[in-house]
Order: C-alpha cells, then structure tokens, then sequence
C-alpha cells in the first residue's frame, strides 16, 4: 500500500530589504513616528513659540504700557509750537476738570459716544473687526467723509501711551495696547477714563470741563442733544467748536441722535420731539502766553496731534528770522494811531511770518486772518486775469475814459483819465474805470470765477463794484491768490503745519491745476509793471518785483500784495474802526515801504529807504494824451528811467531811450567830468488810481 505523496511546502525567502542609496549609512534604530504624533509635535513647538511670544509681549508692555500708567489720572496736554528752526514759538496748556463716574451719568451720555464712535464696545475685544471692514467699505464707495475703524478702547490707547503719527507700527502697538487694557480694566473703566479725558475744542480736555465750558453745567446733568453735541464734536474738534461754528456743530449733533436711533437708544418719536442745544458758556482765561501766529496755528495742532496727552513739540512753518524782521518792520512803520498786519508765505503756501496787529498784548485780534476788509484795486488782478481767459493781452487797448452810461458810474482818483491805453498802462496805473469797463466785457461772473480758482472763499458781490475790490476779503486769502500766480499752480491754501503725507486718493482730490503759459507771462507782466514803475514803484527791489496796490474809499485801507526771491507778502494798513487814514495814505505809500523793508531783509538784498521825498506820492507811470493834427488820434506817452515808450495805435510803440551818464572805468584815477543830463521830457504825473469813488 502506497502512502500519498504530498509536495513539500517550499521554505519563505527572506524579504529583501529596500535598496539604500550609497552612502546613506545604516538604517535607523528608531521606529519612524506616526502621523498623527507628528502633528502633536508640530502643534505643541506652535504652542510654544506662541507663549514665548506672548510672554515677550507682556514684557514689551509691561516697559512701555505699565498697567499703573493706564490707572492713573492722566497727565494734562501741554503744546509747545515751534518754529521751522527750533525756536519756542509759545506753549500752551489745557482747561481740565474731575474725572467723571459712568454710574453717576444718565445712560444717554454714554450711549451718545458709542453711538457715533463704537456701537459694539460692550462686545468687542478692544478691537473689532466688524467696525474695521465697516469703515473701510464706507471710504471705498463713499466720495464724502472718511470714517474710522478705530475702538474706544484703541482712542484710549493711543491717547495714554502713544503719538498721533499715523504709521502701520504706531496702529499695531495701539491694537495690543487695547488688548492689555481690555484685559485689565473693566468696559465702565475704559469708558470712564475715555470720558475724562478726550479733546472738545476751545483748549477743553475731558466732559467735565467741555460740559462746564459750552453748557455751563455738570455732565451728570447733560440732557439728550447737550451730549449729542459733545459726543458730535470728537470728529473734528476745533473745526467744529460751537463757539466758533454752531450751524456745524448742531448738524453733527443731529448725525449723532440719528445714530442713536439706529443702535437702538432711542425711538424716531423721541428723536423727532428733541430741540438743539442751547450754548451757555463759561469762558475760563488762558494763562498761557501766545502771538498772533501761535492762535492760527494752534487748533490745526491739536487736531493733528488728537487725543494724546503729556507734553508735545509741534514743529511749524514758521521762520523765527523772517517773523522777527515782520514784526520790526511793522514796529517801524509811521503808523500813527492805525493798525498793520502782514502775512508772507511760501508760494507753496507754507506761511513763514504773520503779523495781526502793532501789540499782540494790547489786542490779540488778528488782522490777517480774522478782519475782513477791502482789498481795493489788488482785486484786479482777477479781472485781468478773467479778461486774459477771454482771449485778450497786455497790449490790447481799453478806455480810460468817463463812464456816462448806466447807473454805475465809477470815476478815476483825483479826476484823471488818459484815453485809449493799454491793458498794461491800465493795470499799472490803476485805472478804476479800465477795470469795470473790462469787467462789464468778460462778465462779474467770469471775474468771480477766476476768484474762486485762485482761493477766495469770502462773499464776492455780483455786480461792476466788484471790480474796485468792493467785496471784503481776509488779507491771508488775498496772499493765497498772489501765491498762486507766483507758484504757477491753483489754489494755493496757506498753512502753518508741514502737509501731512497723503495717500493717492487724497493726491488726487487735492491736485492743483496750473495756468497756461500765456496767461501766467501776461498777468506777471503786469505785475511787474506796476511794482516796477506803477503804482507800487516804491516798493521796487533790486531782485525782480511783482505786485498790486490798493486803496479803498477815503483811504479807508491800504494794501501792497506782492513776491520777490520766492516769498510772497501782503501788508495792510488801517483803523480798526473803518474810519480813514490820515493824510490821504495810499496802498503805494507806507504799505509798499513797509513792503519793500521786510522784503530786502528776508531774502538777503540791502535797502535802502525810498527818498524823503517821494515817500508819500504814490506816483504812477507819467502818462499824457495828446492830439495830434496828422490823424493818429489818440497817442499815449509813458516815462520811465529808462526812456520814453510812445503807442501810437494799432499795437505800434515807438521807444526813445534816454542815455544814462557813464562812470569811470575801473580802476581810473580821480572822479570823472559829468555828463551832460539827458534832455527831459514833461509829461502831467498822475497820483494814485487806484482808490475807489
């Protein structure tokens, strides 16, 4: 019997290990980990890389954010206004009062700042990230206000702990900051110290003192619009001060109570039945010193600088020099018993002096920026320029005849008219009567707009009088004017801060336009023509010289606006009262010394003072008509120290120049023998024509 015969099981071969690249070495000892323990690796190194930082962090506040410091009152705000080249120009301090308690308030003052600063701050972290995307889709298709993304709690932190600089370091310090105070202070706390502290205008910093100052009241009192129109002015506090703007602080009181209405505080019936705040204020005297530069300056100041306390150095565009020449050259002027002021600015309008008055102690009223006056005939320079838009030149003819027709009938000073001359000759002796006749051809309308173009934001009237500079204009937009046409670009606005750097949609909205290369030869042609050998002769440089007198009805007020060696100034006498001048004085006379004096040390050129006896003359050019029998008709004759210019009609001037004597050679020995004087040509010598009837 045979056994079955079964195949062997073959033997396994070992499984042959992976292939090594050479070189590679041995194969580990160690199991590989698993996946899921290589993430909790990963995780855990994350964790604490995060600690670490968190830890440096805390450190980082612990220095520069103490906890003491945001419990503490905190320090009053102190300005110190300093000049281009680090001179104290003057310093000012706060009106401050107690904090105020949340508990104590009605519940409508708190609701009243978060309805229009942050309606989520009882919810948020100290930042929020819905108010931040709110804000930043309003400013992408809104074309009129801008709105922040900034908490409470961040206005606080930057207000204890940082500067006003607006750079992406100084607003990620801000947000951890509002994280730390978030994390120590209660919301009431916060909300507290906020209250107590921000900026309302008027140099007042905390509710108490805004609602002492403007409501005469404690702000455990404060009805409904009294604190709409505190919470309302945190926007833009100086700007919207109701001492000094009302109708804008009660239409943003009135954006408040709206806000209001939409986070739920109150009810459309209980807005519509409220009536706006009536001021009652309490004035508390500032024990600080200041100049009249100082006081224009100061609320830019501290809305640039906002919410932020303890002592700051704000530098201006002030020039501590050229100020000191301003004030010496108003302080010797022969004013009399009358009042100056002077503004000279860059033509960037960066303004480096301003004078408002003889004694800023006597009267802080500043002239160059408060008072409205007359600028008389500096105002043609936007008629000349309107009529150059027309399409006309300096060289085309106007009448400088009596206007017999119509209801205005202006009249030349003194009486005089030279006949058919040109707009040059117009424009260089002032001629009342060229001026409106040319107003009446391009239209008061076209003269406003030129106005408007180059800055004048003052009521114009609109009618031929505005031609005379009928309308009244503070002296510092007439500067601006005049810095435009020496800048080459319009508008120019003054300012006494550095420009802040703007981002491109700001560049772009803020743009200037420039004048055409036509225009901008002609009007200067004409400026020069009448600081050189015009009406503002006397304040005629070495260096080239553009300018305008003006003088107004009895001599009422009197003006010089003009540029030299890249500084445009405008100086102004007068009585505060509006009554006239003595003796008749003109925008030619001590305007257009005082002028030229300042000028000659601010740009480094030596002057001497006008001759006794032209001082007061406020001489134009000499311009005679005369008839002829050949059939030219009228032919018009002018007189410089130059020679003579003869137009005899159709654009056509014939010029003689007069030879000057010669002086000795250099280095000649002795004097040398005179020569003969130049025969004189006697032309009638005109006064001033550029004062109103």
């Amino acid at each position: 019997m045979s056994e079955a015969m079964n195949d062997p099981q073959p033997n396994p071969e070992p499984e042959t290990p992976p292939s090594r690249a050479f070189g590679a070495g041995p194969p580990s000892a160690f199991v590989p980990p698993r996946p899921w323990k290589r993430r909790v690796q990963i995780a855990g190194w994350g964790i604490a890389a995060l600690l670490a930082l968190l830890m440096i962090v805390i450190a980082w506040l612990a220095v520069t954010a103490p906890l003491s410091r945001s419990l503490k009152p905190i320090a009053p705000p102190s300005i110190s206004l300093m000049s281009a080249d680090s001179h104290l120009i003057a310093r000012r301090g706060a009106i401050i009062d107690r904090p105020v308690t949340v508990a104590a308030l009605p519940k409508h003052v708190p609701q009243a700042f978060m309805a229009i600063e942050d309606r989520r701050f009882y919810s948020h972290w100290g930042v929020d990230p819905r108010g931040i995307a709110r804000a930043a889709w309003h400013n992408l298709w809104s074309s009129g206000s801008s709105q922040g993304g900034s908490t409470i709690t961040q206005q606080l932190a930057k207000g204890v702990f940082l500067s006003a600089d607006r750079t992406f370091g100084r607003k990620a310090r801000e947000a951890l900051i509002a994280f730390w105070l978030e994390a120590w202070l209660t919301k009431d706390q916060i909300m507290e110290r906020y209250l107590s502290n921000v900026y309302f205008g008027d140099n007042v910093y905390g509710l108490r003192a805004a609602s002492l100052h403007y409501f005469n009241r404690q702000p455990e009192r404060l009805t409904i619009p009294q604190a709409a129109m505190l919470a309302g002015l945190l926007k833009a506090p100086s700007r919207l001060a109701p001492t000094t703007n009302l109708k804008g602080a009660q239409e943003r009181a009135a954006l408040v109570t709206q806000a209001m209405v939409e986070a739920g505080y109150m009810s459309k019936a209980q807005r519509n039945a409220l009536r706006p705040a009536r001021l009652n204020v309490h004035e508390t005297p500032d024990p600080t010193s200041g100049t009249y530069f100082a006081d224009w300056v100061l609320p830019q100041a501290r809305d640039r600088a906002g919410a932020v306390y303890g002592a700051q150095n704000v530098t201006t565009t002030l020039d501590w020099r050229i100020q000191r020449l301003a004030e010496a050259a108003i302080r010797r002027a022969p004013l009399g018993k009358a009042q100056a002021a002077l503004v000279a600015m860059k033509p960037d309008g960066s303004v480096v002096a301003m004078v408002g008055g003889k004694n800023y102690r006597e009267s802080a009223f500043n002239r160059a920026v408060q008072a409205k006056r007359q600028p008389g005939s500096t105002f043609k320079l936007f008629v000349y320029l309107a009529a150059f838009r027309a399409g006309m030149t300096p060289d085309d003819f106007v009448e400088d005849t009596p206007i017999i027709t119509g209801t205005y009938r202006p009249a030349n000073h003194g009486g005089k008219y030279r006949g058919r001359i040109t707009l040059r000759q117009a424009f260089a002796a002032s001629s009342n009567v060229a001026a409106v006749r040319l107003t009446q051809k391009v239209g008061v309308d076209n003269v406003i707009k030129v106005a408007r173009d180059l800055g004048v934001t003052a009521p114009l009237t609109e009618d031929l009088s505005l031609a005379l500079g009928t309308s009244e204009i503070p002296l510092v937009e007439l500067t601006e004017a005049y810095a435009a046409v020496a800048s080459g670009a319009y508008p120019v606005l003054a300012h006494g801060l550095p420009p802040e750097e703007q981002g491109w949609f700001g560049r772009l909205m803020s743009r200037q336009r420039r004048f055409s290369d036509d225009h901008l030869e002609m009007i200067r042609d004409l400026l020069s023509s009448a600081a050189n050998r015009g009406t503002g002769s006397a304040a005629a440089l070495r260096t080239s010289t553009f300018g305008k007198t003006g003088t107004t009805q009895d001599s009422r007020d009197a003006i010089f606006v003009g540029y030299a060696g890249g500084l445009v100034t405008a100086v102004w006498i007068g009585n505060d009262d509006n009554s006239p001048l003595p003796g008749g004085a003109a925008g030619g006379g001590v305007p257009a010394r005082i002028w030229r004096n300042f000028m000659a040390g601010a740009i480094d050129e030596p002057v001497e003072d006008a001759p006794e006896e032209t001082k007061d003359s406020d001489l134009v050019n000499a311009i005679a008509n005369v008839a002829t029998d050949a059939g030219l008709g009228n032919m018009s004759v002018s007189l410089d120290t130059q020679g003579v210019t003869v137009n005899v009609g159709n654009g056509q001037q014939l010029r003689l120049p007069v030879d000057q004597p010669q002086g000795p050679p250099p280095g000649a020995p002795g004097p040398q023998p005179a020569a003969p004087p130049p025969p004189r040509i006697i032309v009638p010598a005109d006064p001033a024509g550029d004062q109103k009837p």
